[in-house]
């Protein structure tokens, strides 16, 4: 049963004695979550308190739900990470209860590349190269691009298994809340296979992308090379207009403009992306 006098809403006291049951292997890897019906008379709760607490485990990659199936546990070996979302890796998988590391590899004053410098709006910046380790295991090579005006003082001990977000927002009151961001495969170079102990050539998801701060104004801009054998990207789907028309019959292929109609819409950037990226997978992989 839970704790009412416990401040924390009823879906997030659920969701924590269930994360605590999964990190500890009381749920070991791929057995099924108990039911929505089981949830309940557990905890003492209505069905909607469940699927709120059961949502959040699947957004932090805890568990995985299939439309159908039962939900189960997630394999420890693969790291769910949610692209869309401003935090950071340290930040994402902290709180699913990993041992996270973070070896910082260098932070020098340098002048970054041309597409950094573009988002950055200067030229004066400091790169900062981490390798970040989930469960004593490499994980991402991440080089980030920080104005240096706006971190004065800050040190590569500073970084040292801590998040540099939570750094940027405790310490110069900066938060990242927004930013773009782009996936692609690439090979691993030499630099980085030896970073992440993959061979030469072994194929790596790039996330690569710029990010806000609350007040709009850019904060870094970064590439992080991921392990493609152990990091999942989860990226969350909603129905758009271009859905929708794509559900509704035609009756002909054909396109007729008229005044103030716009044209027909080309594929969604964010499917021909997804496209684009399993073409390069399989080329890696084959």
């Amino acid at each position: 049963m839970l704790d009412r006098t416990d401040g924390r809403p009823l879906h997030q006291q659920v969701a924590e004695s269930l994360r605590q049951e999964i990190v500890g292997h009381d749920l070991p890897p791929g057995s099924t979550l108990p039911s929505e019906a089981e949830l309940c008379a557990r905890f003492g709760v209505g069905r909607s308190v469940v699927r709120q607490a059961v949502a959040g485990l699947a957004a932090d990659g805890l568990v995985i739900r299939r439309q159908g199936r039962p939900t189960v546990v997630a394999a420890p070996t693969e790291y769910r990470r949610l692209v869309q979302r401003a935090t950071g890796l340290f930040d994402q998988f902290a709180r699913r209860g990993h041992d996270i590391r973070t070896t910082v590899v260098g932070l020098t004053k340098a002048a970054p590349p041309a597409p950094a410098k573009a988002s950055l709006g200067t030229s004066s910046c400091l790169k900062l190269e981490r390798v970040r380790l989930l469960d004593a295991e490499p994980l991402s090579y991440v080089r980030t691009w920080l104005p240096a005006s706006r971190v004065p003082g800050l040190h590569a001990d500073d970084l040292v298994d801590a998040s540099l977000h939570r750094l940027l927002s405790h310490r110069y009151g900066l938060r990242p809340v927004s930013g773009q961001r782009q996936v692609r495969a690439v090979a691993a170079d030499e630099r980085l296979a030896t970073a992440l102990e993959v061979e030469v050539g072994t194929p790596l998801l790039l996330l690569e992308g710029e990010t806000a701060d609350q007040h709009g104004r850019p904060l870094e801009w970064f590439s992080a090379w991921h392990r493609a054998d152990r990091v999942v990207f989860d990226i969350d789907v909603s129905e758009t207009a271009e859905t929708l028309t794509l559900d509704t019959p035609r009756e002909s292929t054909e396109t007729v403009e008229t005044p103030g109609t716009p044209a027909s819409r080309p594929e969604p950037r964010d499917l021909a992306r997804a496209r684009e990226l399993v073409e390069e997978l399989r080329t890696l992989l084959g």
